[in-house]
């Protein structure tokens, strides 16, 4: 999060403070009487479908994954305004790891030398296995 508000996900991805409802309310836990009277809590929401720095295929890959908003809370701290911080990183991760696009597997035939482990490993369970057995009196 920098010093606007706006929470940078990527390099070319910044989520500007204007598209982000912020909410704050009472956490529980440790805190004593401050965090029963101190909105500590901070749960932050980013609506997908109305962003306006989404491209159209980044905007469908996550609304396929988290639906038309997506909500991250945090009330770790007894301070609001690091539970804040907290929520933001936890959104940017979220957002960063579904936009992520993973290459696609090309399947591949083991090597030489993958052949002769497996081989070689079952040679040595077939043995391992073999003295296992008690030998029979012919």
């Amino acid at each position: 999060m920098d010093r606007s508000g706006d929470i940078i996900v990527s390099e070319r991805l910044v989520l500007p403070n204007s598209e982000l409802l912020w909410r704050y309310s009472a956490s529980g836990g440790p805190g004593g009487q401050h965090a029963n009277t101190s909105n500590t809590r901070a749960e932050v929401t980013f609506d997908i479908t109305e962003s306006a720095v989404l491209d159209e295929a980044q905007r469908q890959r996550l609304v396929d994954q988290f639906g038309r908003r997506v909500s991250v809370s945090a009330d770790d701290t007894r301070s609001q305004y690091r539970n804040r911080q907290l929520a933001a990183q936890r959104l940017a991760a979220r957002l960063r790891g579904a936009l992520q696009v993973e290459a696609e597997r090309r399947p591949t035939k083991p090597g030489r030398g993958a052949r002769e482990r497996r081989l070689r490993e079952k040679r040595h369970q077939s043995e391992r296995k073999a003295h296992r057995q008690v030998p029979r009196d012919e």
